[in-house]
């Protein structure tokens, strides 16, 4: 495999890391299919003084509990370099240092997570740049199509999903979580628990409709949209599923399931 080719699959990976373990990183199929959408103010500076981490509030799905680190973790505003050499240590350095964006990472990937579930996620807060490519049509404006060729693009991230340990991604997620849980309540839910938000996600993505056949769009304004209203109402996350294929999005699926049973402690369950 050529080195640009190399270098490429690297970026694929470490965004594959963070959208099947945290979600950060869904952006990039977000991006991929709504280019040009404008960007959704939201909070992501924490106070200049925060307070000591609180307890864990009441959960449903509690972690299990870890041993002190041998290093201590730094401060979530110093926690970039860290958390980089983290995801370097699963992935590859280059790929880190290459694509993702610098500052405030677990933030930004708590905000994503957030987001997924939602309409719109913030483009201004994610965790990478775009990815390369546009969105594939087949058609003409009148009888617009979700072009085949457009799963395409994903497959290379997706083969790299398949054969991605979760449990080995699983940890570097536990031992940074006091992390996500306080960016997750400095982004406005003091009381929330952040593993309760991202189960909450994961099966949100599942209820995903598996599609057949061509999927018909329409073009109201600058971005395409589902023509059907039943698929165009559902969450950001679940059309990412849907613009991705079929078959794509059955692998992602069955890989979401894994990281649902390592951040629940649950037998893995067919969707």
């Amino acid at each position: 495999m050529p080195d640009e080719e190399n270098q490429v699959l690297k970026r694929w990976m470490i965004g594959l890391a963070l959208v099947v373990v945290i979600g950060g990183l869904a952006t990039w199929f977000y991006l991929a299919g709504r280019q040009g959408e404008a960007p959704v103010a939201g909070p992501i500076s924490p106070a200049k003084e925060p307070a000591p981490l609180p307890a864990a509030p009441a959960t449903l799905h509690p972690l299990p509990a870890a041993a002190a680190p041998a290093n201590p973790l730094p401060e979530l505003n110093d926690s970039d370099v860290a958390f980089g050499s983290a995801l370097a240590a699963l992935v590859g350095a280059g790929a880190v240092e290459h694509y993702l964006l610098p500052d405030n990472l677990i933030r930004r990937i708590v905000v994503t997570v957030d987001n997924l579930p939602r309409q719109k996620v913030a483009m201004d807060k994610r965790a990478a740049g775009p990815v390369p490519g546009h969105f594939e049509v087949s058609g003409d404006e009148l009888h617009a199509t979700m072009a085949p060729a457009n799963a395409v693009r994903y497959q290379p991230l997706v083969a790299s999903l398949r054969n991605l340990d979760m449990h080995a991604v699983g940890q570097v997620y536990f031992r940074f979580y006091p992390l996500f849980q306080r960016a997750y309540e400095d982004l406005g839910y003091p009381t929330g628990y952040f593993n309760d938000r991202l189960v909450a996600v994961i099966d949100d993505l599942l209820a995903a409709p598996q599609t057949t056949g061509a999927i018909a769009l329409v073009r109201p304004n600058v971005m395409y949209q589902f023509a059907d209203p039943a698929l165009e109402s559902r969450s950001a996350g679940q059309k990412i599923l849907l613009r991705m294929g079929a078959e794509n999005a059955a692998t992602v699926k069955a890989k979401l399931l894994e990281l649902r049973s390592v951040v629940t402690g649950a037998t893995p369950k067919q969707p």
